[in-house]
């Protein structure tokens, strides 16, 4: 495939991505976060960043190395196959490096610490990258014509 096969994933397909994601990530945690710590885990807004060992694992180490695993092996996560997007890296469009997958997903705190600036910045920007994106020197692409065959009016 060319590049002209290919468009920049805008901000809300990768909102609705994010948000297929997070959903998927606390359908598999919260029930194991559940059984350890109870509902108090869940209510408690007061309580620590990392209740325990097992919440670490659970809920910054898992979703760590699953998020990086699917950019390695599927070029995207399953929220982002849903958008029909994947994620290359922007200078040669293939799959990320380990290097380039690590500092993708730590960049993310750095885009969402002054108010998700970052992240919203991905509506403005002309290839569509969220300072995540550019730090790692990757984009967000899909195909074109997603669908069945293109849209034709008339005759």
């Amino acid at each position: 495939m060319q590049e002209s096969d290919f468009e920049y994933v805008g901000f809300w397909p990768r909102v609705g991505a994010s948000i297929i994601d997070a959903i998927i990530v606390f359908i598999i945690t919260a029930p194991p976060l559940l059984a350890i710590y109870g509902w108090g885990y869940f209510i408690n807004n007061n309580g620590p960043l990392v209740a325990g060992p097992a919440d670490f694992l659970l809920s910054w180490v898992l979703p760590a190395v699953a998020v990086i695993l699917f950019w390695l092996y599927k070029q995207a996560t399953p929220g982002k196959m849903v958008v029909s997007a994947r994620v290359v890296d922007a200078r040669t469009g293939k799959t990320l490096t380990v290097g380039q997958s690590i500092g993708r997903y730590l960049a993310y705190f750095v885009a969402i610490l002054p108010l998700f600036l970052g992240i919203i910045w991905v509506a403005f920007d002309p290839r569509k990258q969220g300072w995540h994106d550019k730090l790692a020197g990757s984009v967000a692409v899909r195909p074109k014509h997603r669908g069945p065959e293109p849209v034709r009016f008339g005759g």
